[in-house]
C-alpha cells in the first residue's frame, strides 16, 4: 500500500449541450446499438422533487450495457454548500485516465443553518434516490450498472458511507475518496467550525447523541465484505485533519479490506491543478485492478 497523495475540489462553469438525435441512436437500450453512439451531456436531470434534487450525465461515444461503466461524482462543500459544477474542473482528467467510462455528478440537498432544514441523515438518503434513479435510465443511457463512487469532503464522506453502509443498493465496485470526513464523532472537537457544523448537522453533540455520529460515520459499517477503496489527504490539512483517513486506515486493515491510502506532503484542504492529472491516473489504476 503507498501513502502519497489526496484532492480538494472548487467551482468552475462550463456550459453543456444536449444533442437532439438521441432517441435516434440509442437503439432502445440494446446491448450491442447497430450504430456508434455518439458522446452525450445530459444537464440538470432530477431525480426527485426537491429543487436540489438534479444531477448532470456525461456519457461517452461507442457505450454499451456490457462495455461503459460509471463513476457517481459527490461534491464537496461541508454539506452545507457546493454543487455538481465542482466535477467539471475534473472532467477532462477523469476523461483521461477512464475513457470508456460514463460519469454523473449530482446535487444534494444542503444542511440551512439559518432554518435548521435538511439536517442528516438526508444528504445520505439522496445519495440512495439518486443511485436507484441512474439505475433505472441505464437501459436508456446505455450504460451498465457497475459503479464506481467518488467524492471530495463532505462528498468524500456520503460516497464512503454509501458504499460500507447501503452496499446493496448498487453494484458499487470501488469507492474514491478525497480528504474524507470518517469518523464524526472524532472530528466533532477538531475545530469552532466541526462544532457548530456537525452539531447543527446531526442536531446535537457526540455526548448527546452518539447512535447519531455512529451512523453517520462511514466507518462504523466496515466489515471484510467492504468494497475496495483508494483515498487521499494532505498532510497539512487544516479543515478535515488527516487523522480522520489514518482512522480509515486503520479499520480497512484490522477488517481485511482491499485499500491504497496516500497522502501528499505538505498540502493541505486543496491542490495545486498539476496535481488532478497524477492523482486521477493513480485511482483509476486501482480501479481497474478491481475489474
Amino acid at each position: 500500500m503507498r501513502n502519497r497523495f489526496y484532492c480538494v475540489s472548487k467551482k468552475i462553469t462550463f456550459g453543456i449541450f444536449i444533442l437532439g438525435a438521441f432517441w435516434s441512436c440509442t437503439s432502445n437500450g440494446d446491448e450491442t446499438p447497430s450504430e456508434r453512439l455518439e458522446s452525450l451531456d445530459l444537464s440538470d436531470q432530477s431525480y426527485g422533487s426537491e429543487p436540489n434534487q438534479l444531477m448532470d450525465v456525461y456519457l461517452p461515444a461507442g457505450r454499451s450495457t456490457t462495455n461503459t461503466p460509471l463513476l457517481i461524482y459527490i461534491h464537496g462543500g461541508a454539506w452545507v454548500e457546493g454543487s455538481k459544477e465542482e466535477f467539471k474542473q475534473f472532467r477532462s482528467s477523469l476523461s483521461a485516465a477512464l475513457p470508456d467510462y460514463a460519469f454523473v455528478s449530482i446535487n444534494y440537498s444542503l444542511y440551512n443553518f439559518t432554518t435548521g432544514t435538511n439536517k442528516f441523515p438526508t444528504q445520505e438518503n439522496e445519495v440512495i434516490k439518486a443511485i436507484n434513479y441512474i439505475l433505472s435510465k441505464s437501459l436508456e443511457w446505455n450504460i451498465s450498472d457497475t459503479i464506481i463512487l467518488a467524492g471530495a469532503s463532505a462528498g468524500g464522506h456520503l460516497a464512503l458511507l454509501h458504499a460500507y453502509k447501503h452496499e446493496s443498493v448498487g453494484n458499487v465496485t470501488a469507492v474514491v475518496a478525497f480528504f474524507p470526513p470518517t469518523d464524526l464523532a472524532e472530528l466533532y472537537d477538531y475545530s469552532f467550525l466541526t462544532i457548530t457544523g456537525l452539531g447543527g448537522l446531526l442536531g446535537s453533540s457526540p455526548m448527546e447523541n452518539p447512535t447519531a455520529y455512529a451512523n453517520s460515520s462511514p466507518i462504523t459499517f466496515i466489515d471484510g465484505e467492504s468494497v475496495p477503496t483508494i483515498f487521499f489527504h494532505g498532510t497539512a490539512d487544516n479543515v478535515v485533519p488527516f487523522s480522520q483517513s489514518e482512522i480509515l486506515e486503520e479499520k480497512l486493515s484490522k477488517a481485511g479490506v482491499k485499500h491504497e491510502f496516500t497522502k501528499v506532503l505538505n498540502q493541505g484542504h486543496g491542490f495545486t491543478l498539476e496535481t488532478y492529472p497524477v492523482l486521477f491516473q493513480q485511482a483509476a489504476a486501482f480501479i481497474k485492478e478491481q475489474q
